[in-house]
């Protein structure tokens, strides 16, 4: 019979490709880990993996086994974690993805507050772009991922519990920075800064403004914090989220932020969850603390 133990030392190779490596994962020497997958292979009269002093590769019908592996991990995993949110509510292990453009504005109310309220549990907070998060969420990495939506997130389920609108930056000099709201269509889109590619953000900012990609600035950044002081530059103005305008633009005395006035919301921040997810109460109560926190925060009923 195939052990767990066994199943988590071959996925371990295969995401690493590298015995040694694999080894250092799972907190055992080479030979162990080595021992135990040719164990395995001899067991089911098949190679996963083939190897030679160079590399590693995972064989066809590993590849298939990896999978079914993964898929029996992970349902233990959720075996485990029922047993344990059926006592007390996030009182576990619990591994969260955030995106960039999030994450630094939900953090410092979020973690105190989780501190205070479930002193046992055990949070791991990882932050990724949305693609790798949900490639993350699908393979068992984490638990549950915090994204913006519209996003495509391939037949997983989401909780939204936030939304809100884009604020347009520009310095105290430009003269549309008197306005309370700004439309589109007035926008300098040669001037506009926008994130790299690859960010949700820059997808929604687009698309609030009914623009193409291909109408902005060479320029690209890779964080709000770097379009904000690119626009302290000089160098053009940006739309930055309502949650990071506390952050980003207090003590900026010569940015201006004006609301974009366009039709919203312009995103929608949701927690998402593989389907069948076991931790269902756990989302819920996440949710509620974030958006409470938020509401708190941005005087929203």
């Amino acid at each position: 019979m195939i052990s767990i133990k066994q199943i988590n030392y071959a996925l371990a190779v295969a995401k690493t490709l590298h015995f040694r490596k694999a080894a250092e994962i799972c907190f055992v020497s080479p030979s162990t880990l080595s021992n135990a997958i040719t164990e395995m292979e001899n067991q089911l009269g098949v190679k996963i993996f083939e190897r030679d002093n160079k590399k590693v590769f995972v064989t066809e019908l590993g590849r298939e086994i990896l999978e079914k592996s993964k898929t029996i991990k992970m349902q233990l995993e959720d075996i485990q974690k029922i047993s344990e949110s059926t006592k007390a509510p996030l009182s576990h292990n619990l591994s969260i993805g955030i995106i960039p453009t999030v994450s630094p504005f939900i953090l410092p109310y979020l973690l105190p507050k989780l501190r205070s309220d479930f002193p046992k549990l055990k949070l791991k907070v990882t932050e990724a772009q949305s693609e790798n998060l949900l490639i993350m969420l699908e393979n068992g990495e984490i638990d549950m991922a915090v994204l913006a939506l519209p996003y495509n997130i391939r037949g997983l389920k989401s909780y939204k519990f936030w939304q809100e609108n884009f604020y347009w930056i520009s310095t105290k000099k430009d003269t549309r920075s008197k306005r309370n709201k700004i439309k589109a269509k007035e926008l300098d889109l040669n001037e506009l800064i926008l994130l790299e590619e690859g960010n949700c953000l820059k997808d929604h900012v687009l698309s609030a403004c009914k623009i193409s990609d291909d109408a902005q600035h060479d320029i690209k950044a890779t964080s709000l914090n770097t379009l904000i002081q690119l626009v302290k530059g000089g160098m053009g103005t940006t739309l930055i989220p309502e949650m990071a305008l506390e952050q980003l633009i207090k003590g900026n005395k010569n940015l201006s932020m004006t609301e974009l006035d366009e039709s919203g919301p312009h995103r929608e921040i949701a927690l998402i969850v593989r389907q069948n997810y076991y931790g269902e109460r756990d989302a819920e109560i996440l949710c509620s603390i974030l958006k409470t926190e938020l509401d708190i925060r941005f005087s929203k009923q």
